[in-house]
């Protein structure tokens, strides 16, 4: 045979370059399974990230304190939180709830997730926020509760409830977010609570609550109260201050009982803070007036008010017989006196003055 000639049994020559060709190909599917299994991968975890993590799960609980819904948030698996819990946290059993409401929700912004670390079976998620306006960071403790399916159910280890400790001293009622209350229905004395006995109030965290007193007798510029620590108490105390209303109705009830003990005819009026006495014998019935009225000052007293010694002045005019010789001397004189009171809030919200000097005391 010819051996130039081309002999048809023999493989053909671009076999060699077929099956470079499949290597390729499959290279590139290998290439793109990697991709596609990465992106897979990459879509999975963006889903557990943004719906079934820690972190999706705490920022569920504070965006609904964002918007005002409380009781969508005290319905997240760890929150709520009994008698037991509390005192095993070291906090008042008796707590309230009256804060756990919409209406005593301040405004939550720039709410943003910085941190999620996991210690055993609990993982911390550090949230930064601004509350009212003021900055604030929290750290939440989740723990595993379960999963619906694949995926996986959280709740809080630790309540993130807190307790705020409440006196306010000179009214019975105040004002939180706008929310007023009134001790005794928070309390857990009810209508026998003590007036300057701590008020234990639950509230969210994160939370900012401005506590403040506006009445027709008492006020206060208001405190604000940043709760950012789970399970935590927090002591607040303010003190009301007396209204110019107020002060200026003690004033005239003052004013009008000094006038009504100026009628009496007897040179020591019964149950007033002045008098006059003389060593001979009165010729004439004693007239009094009120020379001087007390500028009234209202201060702070404990549950009540009290008016701190005031200096005033009557005047006496009466005609005085001499046991001596017989004499009758006109006598005109100024009475400079004292006065103290006392002002009692009563249940009805009503006032009771008690004034007096350093021997007297009578209710106007």
């Amino acid at each position: 045979m010819d051996q130039g000639a081309h002999d048809p049994g023999e493989p053909s020559a671009p076999r060699p370059r077929r099956a470079r060709r499949l290597a390729v190909d499959l290279t590139l599917l290998a290439i793109v399974g990697v991709l596609l299994a990465g992106a897979v991968w990459a879509a999975v975890a963006t889903i557990y990230r943004e719906f079934y993590s820690p972190t999706a799960f705490v920022e569920r609980y504070v965006g609904m304190l964002a918007d005002g819904r409380a009781a969508e948030a005290l319905a997240v698996p760890g929150v709520t939180v009994d008698s037991v819990d509390l005192e095993a946290a070291g906090l008042t059993p008796q707590a309230s709830e009256a804060l756990l409401r919409p209406t005593a929700l301040a405004t939550l912004t720039e709410i943003d997730v910085i941190s999620e670390t996991t210690d055993g079976g609990v993982t911390r998620v550090t949230v930064t926020y601004k509350a009212g306006g003021i900055p604030g960071t929290t750290t939440f403790d989740v723990a595993r509760e379960g999963s619906v399916g694949p995926a996986p159910t959280w709740r809080f280890a630790t309540s993130p409830l807190a307790v705020m400790d409440l006196v306010v001293n000179g009214s019975m009622k105040f004002i939180v977010n706008g929310f007023e209350i009134d001790k005794r229905q928070v309390s857990p004395d009810g209508v026998d609570a003590d007036p300057l006995a701590p008020i234990p109030l639950l509230m969210f965290s994160p939370g900012l609550y401005s506590v403040s007193v506006d009445t027709a007798i008492s006020a206060t510029p208001g405190a604000a109260v940043l709760s950012d620590a789970p399970l935590h108490e927090i002591p607040v105390e303010i003190q009301a201050q007396p209204t110019e209303a107020f002060v200026a109705i003690v004033q005239e009830r003052v004013e009008d009982f000094l006038t009504e003990c100026a009628v009496q005819e007897v040179l020591q009026p019964t149950a007033c803070p002045f008098g006059y006495v003389v060593q001979d014998r009165i010729d004439s019935l004693p007239q009094w007036s009120i020379a001087e009225q007390p500028v009234i000052a209202v201060e702070p007293d404990g549950a009540g008010w009290r008016i701190p010694p005031t200096e005033a002045t009557a005047r006496i005019d009466v005609d005085v017989l001499s046991l001596f010789d017989g004499t009758v001397t006109e006598v005109s004189e100024d009475v400079p006196f004292i006065l103290t009171g006392g002002i009692t809030v009563n249940p009805d919200g009503s006032v009771s003055i008690t004034v007096g000097g350093p021997d007297t005391s009578a209710s106007p």
